[in-house]
């Protein structure tokens, strides 16, 4: 299967296939802590975890999870930055045997509704900061919301200056039995232990179960719950540190792409906790306090998506900063374009280092990142070779069949990162992932590329009618309800359009109803509506008034018209 591939002669030293252990996300983070016990696990705003205290608190956390009646197959929403409880959540609820599905922590009601519902979860833990968003859905969606502070997990003068800054103020929580505070949980019960153990599930989590869900909005622009299982995340754990990483123990990674994503949980998180590594957590990019982490820990590794290493690059700071005990920065989330490769490849030679920046490709279907550029050869435009275990091609639209080399094509990824499928719909599952006449599974991506005759793949464009803006998916159909809803809207279409830094962003057309006049102010208007229902990320930045939608022959918006519309006006 893999003997003839021509990516392989690109491998040096890295095995063709891995081991991968037949245990829990969980069990294979506290074989680590008991390897590398005398390695730091967390560093946060200047505290750190040990190893040993990590694996500690996620014991007691995974029975304290179980006394407040969070079983085995259980989902929980996950809805905080990357703080330290976000990550002991994810291997506690792990280890009891729940899932865990992680959320942005900015999403409006509806969408953490829609969320919720989707997989039918009924509890949620949130930052209190963000509990507005969730406090509508106490008892009719969720019967238990456990509500997390960063006080508690920062040192004495850093809350003072956290009180003092701005915007930090939060309302009082109504705690209740089914609103519980994350200290008191924390703390309460370090004594029962066998009184609680025994609330634990009574068997682990297998290799092969589901173990953690992420969303992602697939080719219709509606919400799809993406089921990962535990061998899922451990092989690109494992994958990384083999041809990504080479993780020492006692290396520390910049962990700022956010849990919820797959590439800040399963990269960012889980494969450096599982290699003896350190996770510096980041919860909200700022240069300055990026700078100041550098200066003070001497991180060796960072990931991040195009638009942050676009900014860091022009930062004059950053450009000065100390970034030699650097051995790897990882670009994933989106298409890198060669004009900020070459930008933050400078800002990297001027500092004396001979790496370069390395950029990765994935999808939420197969947790994320399943080939990347390997660090001995560089092909621009080319995201690299496919990580071991993994097959990638090119097929010619709606068949098996692989395309030569150059010929664009749809790519399809097939290993062990493959998930198990979409949570109950079958029928999007049987439409992704096909199995081909090799009997493998493969993910048919929607994405058009091509490879070279070396087996280097390139990325063309997006088949399906996603949207990325800074790396993250804005699903246009999503946007599209929330401006049909305003009074003087009567149809809309949301397409992406080009944006030097975040790659791209979302922009309006929209058909007014008999007795709207077109004007500024009602653009401003629709915007502002928006507000209370989409994040920041995914509003529209522009919107276009046009008098009649272009249709296709079946009655759809013909949103293909309007790209080339938009794309006719820049020529």
């Amino acid at each position: 299967m893999f003997e003839n591939k021509p990516w392989l002669k690109f491998y040096g030293e890295t095995p063709v296939s891995l081991d991968y252990p037949d245990i829990s996300i969980y069990a294979l983070l506290k074989r680590s802590c008991e390897k590398h016990a005398e390695m730091d696990g967390l560093i946060f705003f200047g505290q750190k975890t040990s190893r040993p205290a990590l694996e500690s608190q996620i014991v007691h956390l995974s029975r304290r999870f179980a006394q407040i009646g969070i079983k085995k197959g259980d989902t929980v929403i996950i809805c905080l930055p990357n703080i330290p409880q976000a990550v002991l959540s994810f291997y506690a609820l792990n280890r009891l045997g729940a899932i865990s599905a992680p959320i942005h922590p900015l999403s409006a009601t509806p969408e953490i509704e829609s969320c919720a519902k989707l997989v039918s979860a009924k509890t949620a833990i949130v930052l209190d900061s963000f509990y507005p968003r969730i406090a509508p859905l106490v008892n009719g969606v969720f019967n238990k919301i456990i509500v997390c502070s960063l006080k508690s997990e920062i040192g004495f003068f850093t809350k003072i200056g956290y009180s003092l800054g701005p915007g930090r103020e939060v309302k009082a929580i109504p705690y209740s039995e089914n609103i519980l505070d994350w200290a008191n949980l924390k703390k309460t019960g370090q004594n029962a232990g066998e009184e609680l153990a025994e609330l634990e599930a009574p068997d682990p989590l297998g290799a092969d179960e589901m173990a953690l869900i992420l969303y992602s909005g697939g080719s219709t622009g509606l919400p799809k719950a993406i089921m990962l299982s535990n061998r899922n995340c451990n092989a690109l754990g494992m994958q990384m540190y083999a041809l990504g990483c080479f993780i020492v123990p006692g290396d520390k990674m910049l962990s700022i792409l956010p849990v919820f994503h797959g590439f800040g949980l399963a990269v960012g998180i889980h494969a450096m906790l599982i290699h003896g590594g350190t996770c510096i957590l980041i919860p909200k990019f700022k240069a300055a306090s990026l700078i100041a982490m550098i200066k003070k820990y001497r991180p060796q590794l960072m990931a991040g998506v195009p638009t942050l290493y676009d900014a860091l690059a022009a930062n004059r700071k950053f450009c000065k900063a100390p970034l030699g005990s650097f051995k790897d920065f990882f670009c994933g989330g989106d298409s890198l374009s060669p004009e900020i490769k070459r930008r933050f490849d400078a800002v990297l030679k001027k500092s004396g280092t001979s790496i370069t920046l390395r950029e990765g490709y994935g999808l939420t279907e197969s947790v994320t990142a399943c080939a990347i550029v390997p660090r001995s050869e560089y092909r621009e435009r080319s995201f690299g070779i496919p990580c071991p275990d993994n097959l990638l091609k090119v097929v010619k639209a709606g068949t098996e069949e692989e395309c030569s080399a150059f010929e664009d094509g749809e790519i399809c990824v097939s290993g062990p990162t493959v998930m198990l499928g979409y949570f109950n719909d079958p029928a999007a599952t049987g439409e992704t992932i096909k199995t081909h006449k090799d009997g493998r599974r493969w993910i048919h991506t929607g994405d058009i590329g091509c490879m070279d005759v070396d087996g280097f793949f390139y990325f063309k464009q997006r088949a399906k009618r996603i949207i990325k803006t800074s790396g993250i998916a804005v699903y246009p159909s999503h946007v599209e309800d929330v401006l049909n809803k305003h009074p003087a809207v009567r149809l809309s279409c949301v397409i992406g359009v080009p944006h030097e830094s975040k790659g791209e962003e979302p922009k309006a057309f929209i058909t007014l109803k008999e007795g709207y006049e077109k004007s500024e102010e009602l653009k401003s208007k629709i915007l502002e509506s928006c507000k209370d229902q989409l994040m920041p990320y995914s509003r529209p930045k522009r919107i276009e008034f046009i008098d009649k939608m272009p249709m296709t022959l079946v009655g759809k918006v013909a949103f293909l018209e309007l790209e080339e519309l938009e794309r006719s006006k820049h020529l």
